[in-house]
């Protein structure tokens, strides 16, 4: 089963740098990516720069019409005001189908702001312990994810995150 889960870093290139440590672990077969995208937004912009992971080959993944449909709706509609109309109301309601409703994109861009990062990451099969063992110090903070109860509390561990 794969999960969508949302982390953000304290620095504008800490989502990279994680982005890098797993394609590590998914070269040693401890986690399999199939897909992401990474926000970094620095200081002093007026908006972030994305970037997203350019193998979407992979079964699961989501495309770079997926990741800027939703970048899109985070960090750029709300300059847009109402001039969207009723049109984006019938998006939103689709894309909450599969868990990206208008809270999440809300605290998402809410919390990603100038000086931070974010890593959206789409992927399944995790060795939690090895996983954690990179990710000990990255002090990442989980904004969102589709996972149970269970799942979501051992990755926040995994990435050294309290409850």
């Amino acid at each position: 089963m794969a999960s969508l889960t949302v982390w953000k870093f304290q620095s504008p290139y800490g989502a990279d740098e994680a982005l890098d440590k797993l394609q590590g672990l998914q070269a040693r077969q401890l986690i399999q990516v199939l897909d992401a995208a990474v926000v970094s937004w620095e200081p002093g912009r007026g908006k972030p720069k994305t970037r997203e992971l350019h193998d979407t080959t992979k079964g699961g993944a989501l495309g770079g019409g997926f990741w800027g449909l939703l970048f899109g709706l985070i960090f750029f509609v709300p300059l847009l005001g109402l001039a969207i109309g009723a049109g984006m109301g019938a998006l939103l309601g689709s894309l909450s189908d599969v868990g990206i409703s208008d809270s999440f994109i809300k605290s998402v861009r809410e919390q990603v702001t100038p000086g931070t990062s974010a890593l959206f990451l789409l992927s399944s099969d995790a060795v939690i312990d090895r996983v954690r063992d990179e990710f000990k110090d990255t002090q990442a903070e989980l904004i969102s994810t589709n996972l149970s109860s269970d799942q979501e509390a051992k990755l926040r561990e995994a990435f050294g995150q309290e409850d």
